[in-house]
Order: structure tokens, then C-alpha cells, then sequence
């Protein structure tokens, strides 16, 4: 992999930063990913190994104990993590989505009191924004916060929250009417709401419970979770800017952010592939010699290898759009489209490489198959990002007729 998925451009402490991540990823990772994934076990001492790292303050300023790294600098660090296990990318991926609204929307005192313990490692974040009938469809919310003097009462149900048992801070997206009457769009009556928990299962705060893990194909370790608000009271000054109706824009702000990552999980995951399948070609034999020079084989590899490489550089890009501070929802879609579906195909062409040993569970292949499709829907669904981008365009080329 000396040649695949290299970036240009990348300053002294960029290449130690990857170089100490790609070192910890191949001795602390990828011995045990597969083990500890058939187990689905929480890999607390791969996190303890992240935290001593630096890594969950990779992006935060420096002034709050951060490295005040780039998304750039961060993205191509969850590549070489996603690489080893896709999991424990996802750990980092939601605590880096909150810590980087905090950094964007917080007020002062939610920044001082939040991003100092969250570059330690000692707060762990998740974000909340869908619910059991949601789907892709985030107007559609209908957790509501209630103002009851200086407090909010939150109601509802929420899924599919990463992180939702092992961390510590939650920003929650919830309807809130309050100063919003009948007929405001949905996007402008929505709030984010920082909520602290103790981690664990059942009821982790009054009011508030994480019923337990859901039982998924793939991506396991990390858990998975619901996310119950039964007369959840958040005092006032927790809600993220302190002001409400702008929890959408703050959350999409993330996401956006997010899909950077899912692209950098799936260039990871792809790069993997490519690994496992060019090494096996060289070991197995068939009709007298390695399966790698049989041209069908070889043109399987350079199919996989093209796509690690067109992922790669879609994903940097993005991130080198958003880092220069202008708008990257279409890089960021783009991105995150083309790496999930080549992602998914590079890992169906290891898998046929592997032959009949890609379905036992001996094999690394096996893990990788399984986790791939979660790509296709983590922060939006391919049609979802379509969408973004076919609007994008038509912004950018509007006919003047």
C-alpha cells in the first residue's frame, strides 16, 4: 500500500500525526479487530490507546487543550483507524461531530465548560437527531422540548445514536415551539440541546434512558443505541448557542463535517480490502501458479486500486474545501457518495478474490463485508446525498435563458 492513497501537500506535523496513527493501527488494532468484533466487544483498551494519543482533541483548539488540528489532518487520521476496524472510527466520529458544534455554535461559557474535558477524553460525545419513524426525513421530528420556567422538559423517542451508552454528552435535536407560532417551517422550530448523562444503560440521569445495544450485521463494538425522554428536564443555559430554533442548521453543520468522515471511514475500509485482496492473490494457487497472474484477477485489482484511489482524493479535497472556510456541501456529498459505493465494491472484489474462504469467518474479509453497508446510510443515504448534489448543481449552473 506504499503507492495507494498518498496526499500531497502535507506539512511536517501532518505526516508524524498519520505516521504514529498508521504505527498504532497495525500493532493495536488490527491483531485484535476481528476477535473483538465476532465478540462484539466495547475496545476500551484501543480507546485508552486513542485518548493517550491526543486523538478525541484532535480538532480542538488549542486554547482548550486540543491539538487544533485540521478536518484534513483529522480525516485522513479516521482513514488509517477505519483501516483497522471501522468501529472504532465511529467512537471518535460522533464525539468529533459534537465537540466541532460546540466549537461553531457554543456560547463561551458551553465552550469553556465542555471542550477542555472532551480533548482529554474524559467527556465522550453523541448526537441525536433520528427517531424510529424518521428516516431520512429530519423535519419530521417530533421529540419536543417544553419551556417550564428556567428549564426545558424534553419528550421523546430518538435511535440510532452511536456512542449513546459510552458517552457522556449528548446534543439532542428536538422540536421546540416556544417563540415559533403555527405554520413556522419545521427547520426554524428545531433547538439542539446539550444533555449530560452518566454512561451506561437504563435510566442514566432522571428522565432519561438508554434502553441497550441494538443488535446490528456489522459495525459492532461500538454500540448502538435508543434513546428515551420521558419529562427530561435541561436547564436553559444547555441549549447549544443559547438561543432556540437554530438546532437544524447547527446539526447539519456537523453533518456536514460528518460526511467528510464517512468518506475517509470508507477509503479506509476500501484501502483495507485492496490489502487483504493483492496478498491473497499471491498466496493462493490455482492451474499451476498465483491467482494475481491470471489477467482476470488482475483486472480486478486495478478496478480496486482505481477506486482507492478516486475515493481518496474526492475526500481530501472536501476536506481541504471546508478547511479553507468555504462551502463544501457538494464536495462533502460528493465525496461521501463516491467512497461509500466504491468502498462497497472493492470489498465485494476482495471477497470474490478470497473465494470460499471470504465466507469464513477466519478470514478479515468476512468482517469487512459485513460492515461496508453501513456506509451507504451513516450520514445520509446515497439518494440522500443525490439530492444534495443534484440541487448544488443547479445553483451552480443555472440557465440564463
Amino acid at each position: 500500500m506504499a503507492r495507494l492513497a498518498q496526499t500531497a501537500g502535507l506539512t511536517d506535523i501532518q505526516q508524524e500525526i498519520l505516521s504514529t496513527v498508521r504505527d498504532f493501527v497495525d500493532k493495536e488494532i488490527i491483531p485484535v479487530a476481528t476477535e473483538l468484533e465476532h465478540r462484539d466487544e466495547y475496545p476500551q483498551q484501543i480507546v485508552d490507546g486513542l485518548k493517550e494519543l491526543g486523538l478525541f482533541g484532535l480538532m480542538i483548539p488549542e486554547e482548550y487543550g486540543g491539538l487544533g488540528e485540521s478536518l484534513l489532518t483529522y480525516a485522513l487520521c479516521v482513514e488509517e483507524i477505519a483501516r483497522g476496524w471501522m468501529s472504532v472510527s465511529g467512537i471518535i466520529n460522533t464525539h468529533f461531530i459534537v465537540a466541532y458544534m460546540l466549537k461553531q455554535h457554543g456560547t463561551q461559557e458551553q465552550k469553556d465548560h465542555f471542550l477542555p474535558r472532551m480533548a482529554a477524553g474524559d467527556i465522550r460525545g453523541a448526537f441525536s437527531m433520528s427517531e424510529p419513524a424518521l428516516g431520512s426525513d429530519v423535519s419530521a421530528i417530533t421529540s419536543k422540548a417544553v419551556k417550564d420556567g428556567e428549564e426545558y422538559v424534553l419528550n421523546g423517542q430518538k435511535m440510532w445514536l452511536t456512542n449513546g451508552g459510552t458517552s457522556s454528552l449528548v446534543a439532542v435535536l428536538v422540536r421546540s415551539d416556544e417563540g415559533h407560532p403555527e405554520g413556522t417551517a419545521p427547520h426554524k422550530s428545531m433547538t439542539t440541546f446539550l444533555v449530560e448523562k452518566e454512561p451506561g444503560f437504563g435510566e442514566v440521569r432522571p428522565g432519561l434512558t438508554i434502553p441497550g445495544k441494538i443488535d446490528k450485521m456489522g459495525y459492532k463494538g461500538v454500540d448502538t443505541t435508543e434513546l428515551i425522554m420521558d419529562g427530561l428536564r435541561i436547564p436553559a443555559d444547555r441549549v447549544l448557542g443559547g438561543v432556540t430554533g437554530r438546532g437544524f442548521y447547527q446539526m447539519m453543520d456537523g453533518v456536514e463535517v460528518g460526511r467528510v468522515n464517512v468518506a475517509a471511514r470508507g477509503c479506509g475500509v476500501a484501502q483495507r480490502a485492496f490489502e487483504l485482496g493483492v496478498q491473497y492473490a499471491q498466496q493462493r494457487h490455482t492451474f499451476g501458479k498465483q491467482i494475481a497472474q491470471h489477467q482476470a484477477i488482475q483486472f480486478k485489482l486495478a478496478e480496486m486500486a482505481t477506486k482507492v484511489e478516486a475515493a481518496h482524493a474526492m475526500m481530501v479535497n472536501a476536506a481541504r474545501k471546508k478547511d479553507s472556510g468555504e462551502r463544501n456541501d457538494l464536495e462533502a456529498g460528493m465525496a461521501k457518495y463516491l467512497a461509500s459505493e466504491y468502498c462497497k465494491e472493492v470489498v465485494e472484489d476482495a471477497f470474490r478474490i478470497h473465494g470460499g474462504y471470504g465466507f469464513s469467518k477466519e478470514y478479515e474479509i468476512e468482517r469487512l463485508y459485513r460492515e461496508a453497508p453501513m456506509l451507504l446510510i451513516g450520514e445520509g443515504t446515497a439518494e440522500i446525498q443525490k439530492m444534495i448534489i443534484g440541487r448544488r448543481l443547479l445553483e451552480e449552473y443555472r440557465f440564463q435563458g
